[in-house]
């Protein structure tokens, strides 16, 4: 069967004039999906009731299962979703003040061995399709109540997504179609190790996302032992490609450092960082370590991480401390994926109404 949720429009198009039907009705069925929150074809009441028996017969909006869902007290709601060849990826709805912020997911695993990371424990199995991609930003959608509407995206889940390009944008030009999710590409957030190839790409592409670079150390030689794929870059050819984004869209950099207590927030990493990326209109979004089971980095002290704080902006830099979410429902990239607990299977198309009711 067909993904409805696949950004190939004309396959639409074309399956309704092979059944005689205005092209009208694909803005029609587009309107359900992502105003309407349709959960089945049945839901299309403006349809015919002829046209929706034949859609459901060949195309299919729901490709995998919610197999897991995790909530806690700070508005943070984590999905396990079982793809249909059995792989499972995770995404996450995140909720500040009136902000509804999801991560998703671009590929099952990866393989940028970024060894404090559990999403590349096991290496990359496949990437996502971009209607696979499309299907997580519903499924979390889904889980707001009626009034309520997805306001920002990071791509920050599992997989690197500037290795999954070809299909991201796609998936992102849904999220920001005014006929999709209608969301502004100033409020999506790419996530990358830095490819700088890709990145020179959507330079050219005049993309208008948002880019944070995730860098993790002030060095090469750090930084080839925490993201091993440095190894066939480096970080000067990492930044040049990152300012040239930032001149082809004018969208501030951000530059992520997760802090590794007794590996890389030290003061001379903190006077290091502070020299590579000084004199550059950027944020700096440091991330205090969440401790993976199995992983022996560790989250540095609040005395530590004030001190790396202190040094960047005495360099001139804006930091912000990434505030922590969903720790308790091992909400980073990749950790519920690797419990392998026997899950309790929900239903994707109820998963909405089972939860708004314990808010």
């Amino acid at each position: 069967m067909n993904h409805l949720l696949d950004p190939d429009g004309d396959a639409l198009k074309i399956w309704l004039a092979e059944h005689g039907q205005p092209a009208y009705r694909a803005a029609q069925i587009r309107r359900w999906l992502y105003g309407g929150r349709a959960r089945s074809m049945a839901d299309m009441t403006d349809l015919p009731a002829t046209l929706r028996e034949e859609l459901a017969r060949d195309f299919q909006i729901w490709t995998s299962q919610v197999v897991r869902h995790n909530q806690t007290d700070d508005g943070t709601e984590k999905l396990l979703v079982r793809l249909a060849d059995g792989q499972e990826i995770e995404c996450v709805l995140l909720r500040d003040g009136v902000r509804r912020t999801i991560c998703i997911s671009t590929q099952v695993g990866c393989a940028m061995g970024c060894v404090f990371c559990a999403s590349g424990l096991d290496g990359v199995v496949r990437n996502l399709t971009a209607g696979e991609i499309v299907e997580q930003m519903l499924l979390l959608d889904r889980l707001l109540p009626e009034g309520e509407r997805l306001s920002h995206i990071v791509v920050m889940g599992m997989g690197e997504p500037l290795a999954n390009i070809d299909r991201l944008l796609p998936a992102l030009g849904v999220a920001t179609d005014a006929a999709g999710l209608g969301i502004s590409a100033r409020r999506i957030t790419i996530s990358t190790v830095g490819l700088p190839k890709v990145i020179d790409r959507l330079a050219a592409q005049q993309c208008r996302y948002n880019l944070a670079v995730s860098l993790h150390a002030p060095d090469d030689e750090l930084r080839n032992r925490l993201v091993p794929v440095n190894k066939s870059t480096g970080l000067a050819e990492i930044v040049a490609a990152a300012d040239g984004y930032f001149e082809a869209s004018g969208r501030r950099l951000t530059f992520e450092y997760v802090l590794l207590a007794g590996v890389n927030d030290e003061p001379a990493h903190a006077h290091k960082l502070a020299g590579l990326l000084r004199g550059r209109l950027a944020l700096v979004n440091l991330i205090p370590y969440n401790l993976v089971a199995g992983l022996r980095y560790g989250t540095p002290s609040a005395k530590a991480v004030a001190r790396f704080v202190e040094i960047l902006r005495q360099a001139g830099l804006n930091v912000q401390i990434r505030e922590r979410k969903g720790d308790k429902i091992n909400a980073a990239c990749g950790q519920l994926r690797r419990l392998q607990a026997a899950p309790v299977q929900i239903d994707p198309l109820r998963a909405a109404n089972e939860t708004s009711g314990s808010r």
